[in-house]
Parts: structure tokens; sequence; C-alpha cells
């Protein structure tokens, strides 16, 4: 019960450390303007901040368990990080889009609509596409997106980084 409690505050901070670092990123890029033009900037420091996290969410347990941690503990610890920075991912989305900068998916439509007209699109091509692109931009569906593609990601990232630093009781004997 007390390893619980602490893999807990971990969890709740490491992950709060990473969507706060996520949602700075974010607004750096839309206040410089460039929010589509650098999103791979988002990208790598997202990925690079989310094995970070990890690393030191599961060797922060590991230390304050005698040295021990199971591959199941090592990804619950990660999982737990990447899904409380994916909360503050999805409130921070919704307050953007449909409160601070609610332009910024018709800016975005317009990027993607040129980006098809420079692949040769026809317009009814252009116009079915742009058709299913709206249908994914409800806030439950972007929220729902990205709650999603986090599970995936800290799952694949949890798990590899769980197995590398997992290590039992049995395995000193």
């Amino acid at each position: 019960m007390e390893n619980q409690a602490n893999s807990k505050s971990i969890i709740l901070n490491n992950g709060l450390y990473l969507g706060v670092i996520g949602v700075i990123v974010g607004l750096a890029l839309w206040a410089s303007g460039q929010y589509f033009e650098l999103q791979w900037v988002g990208n790598l420091v997202g990925t690079l901040a989310t094995i970070f996290f990890i690393v030191f969410g599961i060797k922060t347990y590991k230390n304050s368990n005698g040295g021990f941690i199971s591959w199941g503990q090592g990804v619950k610890i990660g999982m737990g990080i990447v899904m409380v920075s994916a909360v503050i991912t999805v409130i921070y989305t919704l307050l953007l889009t449909n409160v601070i900068d609610p332009e910024l998916q018709a800016q975005g439509m317009a990027i993607q609509e040129q980006a098809w007209i420079d692949q040769g699109l026809t317009s009814d091509q252009i116009e079915s596409a742009k058709e299913m692109t709206e249908k994914f931009q409800s806030p439950a569906i972007i929220s729902g997106i990205i709650l999603i593609v986090a599970a995936f990601i800290g799952f694949v990232v949890s798990a590899i980084i769980a197995a590398i630093m997992k290590k039992s009781e049995e395995e000193t004997y």
C-alpha cells in the first residue's frame, strides 16, 4: 500500500510536468505564428520529454522501492504519467481551439487545402476530403484521438523502458 501512494505522487508530478511542457511548447509555437509550420519541433520536444519523464518516473519509483521494480509496475507508472499529460493536453487543445484562437482550425484547413491542390487533387476530391476532415474536428473526436494516441504511444514507450529497467528480487540471487 505504501508503494501505491508513492507511485501516485510520482505519476501525478511527472505527468503534470510533462503536460505543462507540452502546453508551453504549444503556446510558444502558436505565439510565434509558426504553429503549423514548426509542428515537428513540438512533436520532437514532446517525444523527448515523454521518454525523459517516463524514465525519470520509473527510476524514482525503483529507487524508493529498494532498487526493485516489475515490468508491470513500470508500465503502470509510465502509462499513468502519459495519461495525466494527455488529459492536460486535451484541456489545452480545447481551450486553444475554442477560446484562445477559434480560427486556428480554419487556418489549418486552409493549409491542408493548399497541400491538396499542390498534390493535384480535383475540386471534387478536395471537397470530399474537406468534408471528411471536418467530421474529425469536433471536440469529442479530437479529445478521443488525443487520448487514444497518447495511450498507444505511452504503452509502447513504457513497455520498452520498463523492460529495460525492471529488476526483481529473484534476479539478485
